[in-house]
């Protein structure tokens, strides 16, 4: 019995510890080589981040996304959570009023309602992605900081939306990281 359950042992390593690790792996980099390592996105010729993992910006030249709800710090990949915070929670309305203090502060002249995903964060904290009506609650603070007409920034938005997903699941987005790097090429 020792010696079939030895056997056993070695062949279910081999497949389940090498071989099919191996075979995801390989397929995963022949079918999908962009999501496999990581879905990258390149700026300038280097490294700016991931299409997968939101990054915070706080300057009024740059679209911002949604709060981060990680920590130590805000956009920390290694502590992907929500903030299991509930509405009655004191914490969360003290969250969203101080993120609804810094939108006004960066545009005081916007007296527009701020759409929902500019103030809380997403279930794990790092959503990449903000909705059409928060970039266009944005659009004018981004084209006066920068200097541009906000037709041209507004094209570069509705440039960068994304569809729904096979054309019916989730919502339509804007990924905030390829958005910001598309700025940086407007100059």
């Amino acid at each position: 019995m020792l010696r079939q359950a030895l056997s056993l042992l070695a062949a279910f390593t081999l497949i389940t510890g090498i071989a099919y690790p191996l075979a995801v792996t390989g397929l995963a980099q022949a079918l999908f080589p962009v999501q496999a390592n990581g879905s990258l996105i390149l700026g300038n010729g280097r490294l700016a981040g991931s299409a997968l993992i939101g990054q915070p910006f706080d300057d009024p030249r740059y679209f911002w996304g949604r709060p981060s709800a990680t920590a130590p710090f805000p956009g920390n990949a290694a502590a992907s959570a929500g903030s299991n915070l509930g509405q009655a929670n004191p914490v969360l309305r003290e969250r969203v009023e101080a993120r609804l203090a810094a939108l006004r502060r960066a545009d005081p002249g916007n007296n527009r309602p701020v759409p929902v995903d500019l103030v809380t964060a997403s279930a794990s904290g790092l959503d990449p992605h903000i909705s059409p009506a928060a970039a266009d609650y944005q659009l004018g603070r981004v084209a006066r900081a920068r200097g541009l007409e906000e037709a041209r920034v507004r094209a570069l938005v509705s440039a960068h939306t994304e569809g729904r997903t096979f054309g019916l699941l989730g919502e339509p987005r804007i990924n905030v990281l390829r958005l910001n790097l598309a700025l940086e090429e407007m100059r």
